[in-house]
C-alpha cells in the first residue's frame, strides 16, 4: 500500500472558472501542453496511433456553437505532481453544472479578460467559490491585446469582490508591445517569444535589469514603477490569508500566445493547497488516510457514442482506490465492483490502476451512481448534500415519433440523472409529458440536441406558463391543487414542488397564507 498522505500531498485538484470567452478553455488546453499532454497542435491529446483525441470541448454542440456546456476532467502531470483539472461551463445558464463540479475541487483559477474585468458570471462564479470557502487563485488574460490599466483592474477585484489582489507576475508592457513578465518572487524578468499559433511553449529569456533597460526602454521602467509601487502598499503573498479565502495571487498573461502560462502552473503547485480532510454531513472530517471514500460529482452518458456507456466521476476523498475493488454506494447499500475505472481526459480515456484523495476516476455503468452520492469501503460515510438551483425556465416534453417513446423516456432519466436539467413530473401526466426546468434556456437546447443525436428520440419542447418554483410538502401540496395560477409536480429526488404561473401570485399566498410551506431553492448563481 502506497503512503495516501504522501500521494494526496502530490495531487492539486481545481477548476477553472470565468466569464464566456475571457479564455478559459484555451488556457485549460496549453496547460496540457505544458503538462505534456498535448501534441505540437493544441488541441489533440496525445494516444496510441491516433486513434482517439480531446479537447476540454469535447462534445458535438459545443464544438458547434463554441462555448463549453459541460464540465470536463482532465488530468495531467507536471513537476512531479499530478493536477486534475475541471474545466466547467462559463455560460451562466450551465451555473449549475459548475456548482456540482466546485465541490469536487480545493481551488479554482478565475480568468479575466485584461480588456473587460469582472463580468456578470465571474461574479456569480467568484461568490459560488467563497460560499464553498475555495482559495481564487486570478489570471488576468488577453493582455497582449488593447486593454485596461492594470492597477485599475486590480482596484476593482478588491472593491467588486472584497478580495485583496496580490500580484505574483507583472507585465512588462501590453498589447501588441506586450514584452513579457517580472516575477515578483525572484524578481526575475522573463521575456517571451511568440511561437506560430501559440502551438510550442513560448521560449523564454531571463533577462537582467540593465540589459531590460537598454533594450525595453520605457516598457521595462513603467513596469518598474509598477513593481515598486506594489512594494510600497505591501501586496505581499501570504499563504494562510490566500487559503482563508482573503487574498488572491494574481498573474498576468496571454493564454493564446502562451505567454505566462507556465508560471500560473508553478503556482497550482507551489502555492494550491493539497487535498486536506473533508468534511461529512455530520461536520467531521475524514482523515485522508481512512477506508476509500470519494463524493460522485458528476454523471455523464455517451461520452463514448460506439458503446453508450454512462461515466460516474468520483473525486477520491480518502484511502487508496485500486481497480478491482468493491465499493459500498451509500444511498443504496450495494456493493459495486470497480473493474471498469477510467481515468478520463476530456473524451479520452485510460484504465486507472490506483488512485488518491484529490484524484478524479470514471467508473463505467455505474448506473444507480447519482451526484452527491458517497461512495466508500469498510466505514460509511454521507457528504453534504449539493443543492438544486431554482429553475427560472420550463419547457414540457413531448416525443414527436410515439415508435421512439422507449427512447425517449430512456433519454429523459438520463438526462435527469446528469443534472443537464430538472425533471419535474405531475401525477395525472408522468412520463408520457415530462416538465422540464432549468436555470438557463441553453439547457434546453442541449436536451433537445442530445435526445434527437444521441438517443434518436425527436422532441417538442412547449412553452410553459410557470415562472417560479418552491418546494413543498404533502399538506401544503393539498391545498394548493384546488387552485388556479399553480400546479404540484415530483422532481425525481422525490422533492415535491410548487409552479406559480406568476411570481406575485406566490407572494400574495404567502401573505395571505404564512402556515404554507413554500420554501426556496439555492438562488442561481449564489
Amino acid at each position: 500500500m502506497a503512503d495516501t498522505k504522501a500521494e494526496a500531498s502530490r495531487r492539486r485538484t481545481f477548476a477553472i472558472i470565468s466569464h464566456p470567452d475571457a479564455g478559459k478553455t484555451t488556457l485549460t488546453e496549453k496547460f496540457l501542453l505544458y503538462g505534456g499532454a498535448l501534441t505540437s497542435g493544441a488541441g489533440s491529446v496525445k494516444a496510441k496511433g491516433d486513434r482517439r483525441s480531446a479537447t476540454s470541448d469535447w462534445m458535438e454542440l459545443e464544438q458547434q456553437r463554441g462555448i463549453s456546456i459541460t464540465s470536463t476532467v482532465l488530468q495531467f502531470p507536471y513537476r512531479g505532481n499530478v493536477l486534475n483539472l475541471l474545466d466547467t461551463p462559463g455560460h451562466r445558464d450551465f451555473s449549475e453544472d459548475t456548482y456540482r463540479v466546485l465541490a469536487a475541487t480545493d481551488a479554482a483559477i478565475m480568468v479575466l479578460d485584461g480588456s473587460k474585468g469582472i463580468e456578470s458570471q465571474t461574479r456569480k462564479l467568484f461568490e459560488v467559490c467563497r460560499n464553498r470557502e475555495i482559495p481564487i487563485v486570478t489570471f488576468i488574460n488577453k493582455w497582449d491585446r488593447p486593454g485596461r490599466d492594470a492597477l485599475e483592474l486590480l482596484d476593482e477585484i478588491e472593491e467588486q469582490l472584497i478580495l485583496e489582489p496580490v500580484p505574483i507576475s507583472w507585465p512588462v508592457g501590453d498589447g501588441d508591445r506586450f514584452r513579457g513578465l517580472i516575477d515578483r518572487r525572484s524578481g526575475d524578468f522573463i521575456r517571451y517569444t511568440r511561437t506560430a499559433g501559440g502551438s510550442t511553449e513560448a521560449p523564454e529569456e531571463l533577462v537582467d535589469a540593465a540589459k531590460a533597460e537598454a533594450e525595453e526602454g520605457e516598457l521595462w521602467l513603467g513596469a518598474q514603477e509598477g513593481v515598486e509601487l506594489l512594494d510600497v502598499m505591501e501586496r505581499d503573498f501570504d499563504a494562510k490569508r490566500f487559503e482563508s479565502g482573503e487574498l488572491s495571487p494574481v498573474f498576468f498573461g496571454s493564454a493564446l500566445t502562451n505567454f505566462g502560462v507556465r508560471l500560473i502552473l508553478d503556482a497550482m503547485v507551489d502555492l494550491v493547497p493539497s487535498p486536506s480532510p473533508r468534511v461529512d454531513r455530520n461536520g467531521d472530517p475524514r482523515p485522508l488516510n481512512a477506508p476509500f471514500s470519494a463524493i460522485v460529482f458528476k454523471v455523464q452518458a455517451n461520452m463514448d457514442r460506439a458503446h453508450r456507456d454512462r461515466v460516474a466521476f468520483l473525486r477520491v476523498c480518502s484511502g487508496q482506490f485500486d481497480r478491482g475493488m468493491v465499493v459500498t454506494h451509500e444511498p443504496t447499500g450495494k456493493p459495486f465492483a470497480t473493474k471498469y475505472a477510467q481515468s478520463v481526459s476530456g473524451q479520452a480515456r485510460e484504465t486507472v490502476e490506483q488512485a488518491f484523495p484529490g484524484d478524479v476516476v470514471g467508473l463505467v455503468n455505474a448506473n444507480d451512481f447519482r451526484v452527491g452520492d458517497a461512495v466508500y469501503v469498510d466505514e460509511a460515510v454521507q457528504w453534504p448534500l449539493v443543492p438544486a438551483f431554482a429553475p427560472a425556465h420550463f419547457r414540457i416534453a413531448r416525443t414527436l415519433d410515439t415508435s421512439k417513446a422507449k427512447q425517449f423516456r430512456s433519454g429523459i432519466t438520463q438526462l435527469d440523472e446528469e443534472g443537464v436539467v430538472q425533471v419535474l413530473r405531475e401525477p395525472d401526466v408522468g412520463d408520457q409529458a415530462p416538465i422540464l426546468a432549468a436555470v438557463g434556456p441553453l439547457q434546453f437546447e442541449v436536451v433537445q440536441h442530445r435526445l434527437e443525436n444521441e438517443f434518436g428520440a425527436p422532441v417538442e419542447l412547449a412553452p410553459c406558463s410557470w415562472t417560479t418554483a418552491r418546494v413543498t410538502d404533502g399538506v401544503t401540496a393539498e391545498k394548493l391543487r384546488g387552485m388556479s395560477g399553480v400546479t404540484v409536480v415530483t422532481r425525481s429526488d422525490g422533492e415535491m414542488l410548487a409552479l406559480f404561473e406568476s411570481p406575485y401570485w406566490l407572494q400574495r399566498l404567502e401573505i395571505d397564507q404564512p402556515e404554507l410551506t413554500l420554501t426556496k431553492l439555492i438562488a442561481e448563481g449564489t
